[in-house]
């Protein structure tokens, strides 16, 4: 959502001075001339952050609350657990036994990203601000170990981490945490750019990798990717990622808060690291 605010070329256009501001949600059908979508089924799809939405019902989905509560619809069985489902299996290219560092490890992203790399029989270390997310990671995630980047020396336990190279960098942070993990790269190491959380609030230039040269020294790949490239397999992976959950190996963690008049603070939350998992507003009630 920040990233859409910035007037700049991009995946997407961005939102536009006085118009409703883009959002991703899961709502529930009150009116329909539509001979798919029926009244009182669940939607999911971009709904903007508002209490109601007209739409010609593209690119929306049915969802089905039978099946997983509907806040898990906006995270782990929605863009965000698409976004780690593709992002470490298909552009990461994960292999068993392979080195997983993640950054922004206890968000949405980070925390199914380092999971499913858990299910993949990697070994995975996350990167997280403050004791308690990172207790999350390990004890909760099944982490095999973290790094708290307001507390630890970054560097010095990449080092004791990684004592032969990081295999896969799957990165929401970027700036220094980026550069740092660049340092500590195995041979043709595939490093995921997501998102670049400590970037996004500039008011200068964007901090780039000053260690880039490592990806050529380690004959290694640095490469984007964005969700909606796979859309045509996400009811493959929601499927995969339904059945994780349903046999415990897969976990989702909502952090919700309520009332549309709140979405200003919530949204705050993003950059404060205020919260655990995916963030999600409610603006209606059942």
């Amino acid at each position: 959502m920040r990233g859409w605010l910035n007037d700049a070329k991009s995946y997407i256009p961005p939102v536009q001075i006085d118009e409703v501001m883009r959002a991703i949600g899961v709502g529930k059908v009150i009116a329909s001339n539509h001979k798919y979508f029926k009244v009182d089924d669940y939607v999911y799809g971009i709904t903007g952050v508002q209490q109601y939405a007209i739409s010609d019902g593209k690119r929306y989905h049915k969802v089905d609350p039978n099946l997983a509560p509907l806040p898990v619809y906006t995270s782990t069985l929605g863009m965000t657990g698409m976004t780690a489902y593709f992002g470490i299996l298909e552009v990461g290219e994960l292999k068993e036994g392979d080195n997983v560092l993640v950054s922004g490890a206890a968000g949405a992203v980070g925390s199914v990203v380092g999971q499913i790399a858990k299910i993949k029989n990697a070994n995975v270390i996350g990167i997280a601000g403050g004791a308690e997310k990172c207790k999350y990671l390990t004890d909760v995630l099944g982490f095999d170990g973290a790094i708290d980047y307001k507390n630890d020396d970054i560097n010095a336990k990449l080092k004791e981490y990684f004592p032969k190279g990081i295999d896969v960098f799957f990165d929401n942070v970027g700036g220094e945490i980026l550069d740092a993990a660049l340092s500590r790269l195995a041979m043709h190491a595939r490093v995921v750019i997501c998102g670049a959380i400590s970037q996004y609030n500039n008011k200068t230039d964007v901090k780039g990798p000053s260690n880039y040269l490592s990806l050529l020294v380690n004959r290694a790949s640095m490469k984007g990717m964005v969700v909606f490239d796979y859309a045509k397999d996400y009811e493959k992976a929601a499927m995969q990622m339904g059945q994780w959950m349903m046999q415990g190996k897969l976990k989702s963690k909502e952090d919700i808060y309520e009332g549309i008049e709140n979405f200003y603070d919530t949204f705050l939350r993003l950059f404060s690291g205020d919260k655990l998992g995916k963030l999600v507003l409610k603006v209606n009630e059942e």
